[in-house]
């Protein structure tokens, strides 16, 4: 059986919209069990969180991992907090826009010249180096590996201001046309103005 390209996956999964809070939020269960959830700007279209879980193996629902925007550790109940992250820390977060693949690191005042952002095409993931050596991360772009696109370090570039690191990730034509066909596909679904959606299966 041939593996099912994203494009493809998207399509046959099962979704469910809301329109809540100015946001267009949809559910999506695909034929394996897992789950993703997004979250739209409803007057941009931009994407404001992603989130994904799988089941476990003893078929269980995993834990939210949070692909695109902020994760929030006041929604986790206290008995789930076990070590709270010092509020001076670098925080590394995902936070697109409609044209690039977008990363800020906040917490993090070194000059421009001190940052080091690079590709690395065998591991497939994109790397944060400081010359000072005080900040160090590696992350891929789950969009380009499910899409099975190459990195291109051309593509890649950098900005530092107000204590924040951006990073961005100019987005190829092919995920630029996939995002606008999902769009489409998403509104033409029908999606309830209030209240909560149940988006669980038997």
């Amino acid at each position: 059986m041939a593996v099912q390209s994203w494009p493809d996956v998207l399509k046959t999964a099962k979704k469910t919209a809301l329109i809540s809070d100015g946001r267009r939020k949809v559910h999506y269960l695909f034929s394996d069990g897992s789950e993703m959830a997004e979250e739209y700007d409803i007057k941009t279209d931009e994407l404001v969180c992603r989130k994904l879980r799988s089941k476990t193996k003893l078929g269980g629902q995993g834990l939210w991992q949070v692909e695109v925007g902020e994760t929030n550790p006041s929604a986790v109940p206290s008995a789930e907090v076990e070590i709270k992250e010092n509020s001076s820390n670098p925080v590394f977060m995902r936070k697109d826009t409609k044209s690039s693949f977008q990363w800020r690191v906040r917490n993090i005042p070194y000059p421009t010249d001190t940052y080091n952002i690079s590709v690395d095409p065998a591991e497939r993931c994109c790397v944060i180096r400081t010359t000072n050596k005080k900040y160090y991360k590696k992350f891929s772009i789950p969009d380009l590996d499910r899409c099975q696109l190459p990195l291109e370090s051309a593509a890649l570039s950098f900005s530092h201001a107000n204590n924040t690191l951006i990073i961005s990730y100019k987005k190829p034509k092919e995920i630029l046309t996939l995002e606008q066909e999902l769009m489409r596909e998403l509104k033409k679904l029908k999606g309830t103005n209030e209240g909560d959606v149940d988006c669980k299966t038997q």
